[in-house]
């Protein structure tokens, strides 16, 4: 009997549970291992050193794809709110030296306050960059618009998704169940782009014994 040869691998280059849970799921019908920086032994912290979105994710994919040899897949999203000047942007991990997911979402809010609804446009932007050691960096990138609520609300997202608000679904982000999010989501929509991408790279991958 002819042994089943391996799943080409696939490295996931974030600590972030909940990236983990939504692209895992996003990746389920495609015939790859994803696999953890902690499952592939990775333990350094890439400095997120770009002036924007894309370098980041671009920055993030080589160096993971560098040091575990596999092809890895990165990205870096943001939100962007207009009445901010599309701020927090690429500083959205990390608005205002704030540590918790709460304490960003109450920066943005307070920063917000007596902003009528008409000027709360904003949108989430994700970039997906696919590498691998020595070839070009691919990368696909995803939009989604909403506003910002008046208080946050829901508990099935993470980052700023309790008080970004969906009007034509008439629910936060973080109401939605993940199958529903990866459809509308920022990542969903880079993830459209990114799995004939994904998919290239593991055709082309070689699978090892």
């Amino acid at each position: 009997m002819t042994a089943r040869k391996p799943l080409p691998k696939l490295l996931l280059a974030t600590t972030n549970a909940g990236k983990i849970r939504e692209y895992t799921a996003m990746l389920d019908d495609l015939a790859v291992q994803v696999v953890t920086l902690k499952e592939a032994g990775v333990t350094t912290d890439v400095e997120e050193t770009g002036a924007t979105i894309r370098e980041n994710a671009i920055i993030k994919a080589e160096a993971y794809a560098r040091l575990s040899g596999l092809p890895t897949l990165a990205d870096d999203s943001g939100l962007e709110v207009d009445a901010l000047g599309s701020d927090p942007g690429v500083r959205s991990a990390r608005y205002g030296d704030k540590q918790t997911d709460k304490e960003r979402n109450d920066l943005v809010l307070e920063k917000l306050r007596g902003v009528p609804d008409q000027w709360r446009h904003a949108r989430f932007r994700c970039v997906i960059a696919i590498a691998r050691p020595g070839r070009k960096v691919l990368t696909s990138e995803g939009v989604c618009d909403g506003m910002i609520a008046r208080q946050a609300k829901g508990s099935l997202g993470f980052g700023y998704d309790p008080i970004f608000y969906l009007p034509e679904m008439h629910r936060h982000m973080a109401e939605l169940a993940l199958g529903l999010k990866n459809q509308i989501s920022h990542r969903g929509k880079a993830m459209e782009g990114a799995r004939d991408l994904v998919q290239q790279i593991l055709d082309e991958s070689t699978v090892a014994p």
